[in-house]
Order: structure tokens, then C-alpha cells, then sequence
């Protein structure tokens, strides 16, 4: 039952996640081609910032709150493990108000710094946001330290509806303005999401009171109550590792934003040609990254809770059994987003930016380039979440730390070469995630003594991975000079989904019990067995 909780925990904010991207792309596709490179340089410069503020503010309190909630929850103390929520909001409110004052009274010292003065309308546009996100994180870490992950999917859907409908409405109605003025529209966006998942949430929460307070009046008066100073103290324990952890990389993009573009006019581009080629790498290539992210922060996100029940109880084989789970579908999913990107980096920027071709085929090498370092993302998230349920939230923040130091370096190096320009940052990015990544394994291995399946990690998804960009990469070659670039494209990704899905099944990278985990996965796990043996 506990797998069968954690699974389920993983495929409802994955499911949730999926969702989310694609109405991500939804939105920053046409953002794209509505207001162009430049418009999204300043989208982007808002976007690091924004990020930045809400990384310091909230960052860690989630899985602060579930790891807290979930250590009283496991062993029936409901009423304290709600005092940890009640404490965590009242606080929350108040960090999100001061961070929502500071980047909107910052916003044009922050347009200075950067060097794009226009930016700061995006940025006051997107400042009020920092005051509801906050508010909704104790809302989701309560309910995640509780194993219930629909409500945060349900918000995080809301938010996402709501961020996507006013940001390309009010980008449209404000063009006539000017760029600036549409790429605010849409960063006020983010501010609209904000107050729809909060207003979402509230009423998660107040659906959900009868069954949360029948389990919180039966434990009121068990023991004496933890002191408000005490819990406050706790979550700060946990929190500081995991937000210093979590800055590190939103600081380092944010050195990005500023150093990037100097060093590509010291390598001889105009201030011009630096945005555009700026916008190129976070506004188009860099929003497909994220995509495969959803999956691996959902596993993140379900393991905090699950490792820390189970390295509580010293449950080994529970701890062992969701180590190895979670580590290999980092590389189910890492691998192929990672090579399918790879194979068809220019014809999906092409298929995606139909009327900013040219910057589309730019962006595309940024994209190959990027598309690499997925796998390694993939294992990061997923095993930071599994030092920080094993107590451990130190480690990954070092190992971090150490991967941006290699990041600022390389990208300083590599952005002043005329030829590389942009491409240096997405190799810096790439090497800090490879650092840290092969650290975090380490660890966890240390920690927990726990071994991984080479055969059932690596070489059955590798192989399949492989399978799949080679029909995918032929698919396309042999159908372009008929059906042009969009059918071609479409038709070599469904094909390499198929050929992924049909190799997974085959080698059995996938086990029986694992499919009987998932919702439904007692008739997939049939249906997959009838499969691998025709």
C-alpha cells in the first residue's frame, strides 16, 4: 500500500504536470511569435528575476512542511501536524508581502543593473505574484505531508489556466504599445495565475475540512503542544539547506542574464544581436527543457514524504525499493526527451516558430545542446529529494554549488568566443548538471547503501533510447522532401514514441509489479504481458 501511495502520488503530479507544459507551450509559442526575440529577452530578464525572489522566499517550504507533516501524520498526531501549517501560512504571508514589495520598488534599479530599462514594467507586472504563490506552498506542503497530492495538481493546473489566458490576452491588447508593454502584459500573467491557484486552494481546503478536522479534534489534546518557536525552528532547519540549494542555479541564470549578454558584445555582437540571441536561448530552446522536468519533480515531490516515513521506521527494503524506483525513471523519462530532442532539434524549433524561422534554426543549436543535459536534470531532482527525505538536505546543495561554480566559469570562458556565443551558456549549464548529478549518486549510495540494476537502470532504457532516435531521425529524412518539415516532424516524434514505448515493454525495463502500481495497472500490466510475448 505504501508503494502503491507513492506511485500514485508521482503519477498524479506528473499527469498534472504534463498538463501544465503543454499549456506552458501553449503560451510562450505564440508568446514567441507574437512579440518576437527582443520582446522575449524581456520576458525572460523579468522572468529569472521573479524566479529568483520566489526561490528565496518559498524555497524548501514545501517539502519543509510535508517532511514535518508527514513524520506526525505517520504516527497519528494530526493536530500538531496541522499547527505546522497554520504556523508556516502566517509566516509565508509575511515573507510574501515584503519579497512582493522589494522586487516591485527594485524593479527599476534591477532594469539598470541589467541594462534593459524596459524591463521594468515586466517586472512590477509580475511582482504581486510573490504574495499569493507563497500563501498557496504551506497550502500544498500540507497536503503533500498527508500523501494527498490531487490538491496540488488541481491548483497548479488552475494557476497555470489563469497565467495563460490573461498573459496572451493582455500581450495582445498592449502590442500596439510597444514590445516592452506586451512581454508586461504577459509577466502580469504570472500575477493572474497566482490569485486563481490561491482562490483554487482555498476552496481544496475548505472541501476537505470535514475529514481534516474529524482527524485533528481526535488528537488535540494528546500531549502537550510544540511551541510555535520550536516548529518555526525545525522548518527553518529544513528550509535553509533547501533554499540555498534551490537558489543556486535561479542566482546563476540570473549572473546569466547580466553576464551574457556583455560578454557576447565583448566577443563582437551588437547590443541588438545579444538580446536576440539571448532571447533564443531561454525564451525558445529553454522552455522545452522543462517539459521532461514535470515527471521527475513529481517523483521528487512524492519520494520527500515516502523516504522520510520509511528511513524513519528503518524500513530498508521500503527505503532501497523507492531509491531504485524513482532513480530509474529519472532515466525512463530523462533519456528519451534527451536524445528525441537531440535527433530533432531544428525541425521541432521550425514546427514550433513557424513565423520566427530564423531565430527558430538559431535557437536550435542552444536546444541540442541543452537536450543533453535532461538526463542529468532528471537525476538531480530526483535524488535531491531522496538525500533531503534521508536528512541529508546539506549534500545536494554542496554538490549544486560545486556544478554552478563549473557553470560560471565555463559560460564566462565560452560566451566570449564569437563562434560559441550563446552555446557557452548551454554547455555551462550542462557540465553543472553532469557535477552535480554524479555527486548526488555517490551519496546517495553512501548514505543508504543501496545498488543499482546496471542492466535494469542503463542499458535497457539506453537501448531503447537509441532505437527511438534512429526510426525518428530516419522517419524524418526519408519524409521531409514530401510532406515538409510539420508532418515530417510530428510523424518522427509518434513514431519514436511508439518504437520508446514498444522497447520498453519488450526488454521488460519496465517490471509487472511496477505497472501494477499505477492507477489502472492491473490491466496495463496484462494487456503489456500479452504484448511482449506476440
Amino acid at each position: 500500500m505504501k508503494r502503491k501511495s507513492f506511485v500514485q502520488g508521482a503519477v498524479v503530479l506528473g499527469s498534472a504536470g504534463v498538463l501544465i507544459k503543454l499549456m506552458g507551450a501553449f503560451f510562450r509559442i505564440p508568446l514567441g511569435n507574437l512579440i518576437g526575440t527582443e520582446g522575449m529577452a524581456y520576458y525572460q530578464m523579468s522572468y529569472a528575476f521573479y524566479v529568483l525572489f520566489l526561490t528565496l522566499s518559498t524555497a524548501g517550504i514545501p517539502i519543509a512542511i510535508s517532511q514535518m507533516v508527514s513524520e506526525r501524520v505517520a504516527v497519528g498526531r494530526y493536530y500538531e501536524a496541522h499547527r505546522i501549517f497554520r504556523i508556516s501560512l502566517i509566516w509565508l504571508l509575511c515573507v510574501g508581502v515584503l519579497s512582493a514589495a522589494a522586487l516591485f520598488f527594485g524593479a527599476e534599479k534591477i532594469a539598470q543593473l541589467v541594462n534593459l530599462e524596459q524591463v521594468e514594467y515586466s517586472l512590477i507586472a509580475i511582482a504581486p505574484a510573490l504574495i499569493f504563490v507563497p500563501i498557496m506552498a504551506a497550502y500544498r506542503g500540507y497536503f503533500q505531508g498527508r500523501q494527498d497530492m490531487h490538491p496540488t495538481a488541481v491548483s497548479q493546473v488552475t494557476e497555470q489556466l489563469f497565467r495563460v489566458v490573461a498573459g496572451l490576452s493582455l500581450a495582445y491588447i498592449l502590442l500596439h504599445k510597444g514590445k516592452a508593454f506586451a512581454a508586461a502584459g504577459a509577466s502580469f500573467g504570472a500575477t493572474a495565475g497566482a490569485v486563481g491557484g490561491f482562490g483554487c486552494m482555498i476552496i481544496l481546503y475548505f472541501l476537505a475540512r470535514k475529514k481534516l478536522w474529524g482527524d485533528i479534534r481526535r488528537t488535540r489534546y494528546r500531549g502537550k503542544a510544540e511551541s510555535a518557536t520550536s516548529i518555526l525552528r525545525k522548518i527553518l532547519l529544513i528550509v535553509i539547506p533547501v533554499a540555498i540549494g534551490a537558489s543556486i542555479m535561479p542566482i546563476m541564470n540570473a549572473i546569466d542574464s547580466v553576464m551574457v549578454l556583455g560578454r557576447l558584445q565583448d566577443a563582437g555582437w551588437s547590443n541588438g544581436e545579444a538580446k536576440a540571441l539571448y532571447g533564443q536561448l531561454t525564451g525558445f530552446a529553454g522552455s522545452l527543457i522543462g517539459l521532461p522536468q514535470v515527471f521527475t519533480q513529481a517523483v521528487a515531490m512524492s519520494l520527500v514524504p515516502a523516504i522520510t516515513v520509511a528511513y524513519q521506521q528503518k524500513d530498508t527494503t521500503f527505503l532501497h525499493y523507492n531509491l531504485k524506483l524513482s532513480f530509474r525513471i529519472a532515466m525512463l523519462v530523462g533519456l528519451p526527451c534527451a536524445f528525441g530532442m537531440m535527433t530533432l532539434s531544428e525541425p521541432i524549433m521550425v514546427l514550433l516558430y513557424p513565423f520566427q524561422k530564423a531565430s527558430a534554426v538559431g535557437a536550435a543549436s542552444c536546444l541540442f545542446v541543452m537536450a543533453f543535459g535532461i538526463i542529468f536534470l532528471s537525476t538531480v531532482q530526483t535524488l535531491t529529494g531522496a538525500l533531503q527525505g534521508l536528512g541529508k538536505p546539506m549534500i545536494p546543495v554542496r554538490n549544486l554549488f560545486i556544478g554552478a561554480i563549473v557553470k560560471v566559469i565555463l559560460t564566462y570562458i565560452l560566451t566570449g568566443f564569437y563562434e560559441i556565443n550563446v552555446k557557452g551558456a548551454a554547455i555551462g549549464t550542462v557540465t553543472a548538471y553532469i557535477v552535480a548529478s554524479i555527486l548526488n549518486i555517490c551519496a546517495v549510495k553512501r548514505l543508504s547503501g543501496v545498488s543499482f540494476d546496471v542492466v535494469l537502470t542503463y542499458v535497457k532504457p539506453i537501448a531503447s533510447t537509441l532505437a527511438m532516435g534512429a526510426v525518428a531521425w530516419f522517419s524524418y529524412h526519408i519524409s521531409y522532401g514530401y510532406l515538409g518539415n510539420t508532418f515530417s516532424t510530428i510523424i518522427a516524434i509518434i513514431l519514436g514514441i511508439v518504437v520508446y514505448s514498444t522497447m520498453i515493454l519488450m526488454t521488460k525495463a519496465i517490471t509487472d509489479e511496477e505497472l501494477r502500481l499505477l492507477p489502472k495497472g492491473t490491466k496495463i500490466a496484462g494487456m503489456a504481458n500479452k504484448f511482449s510475448k506476440k
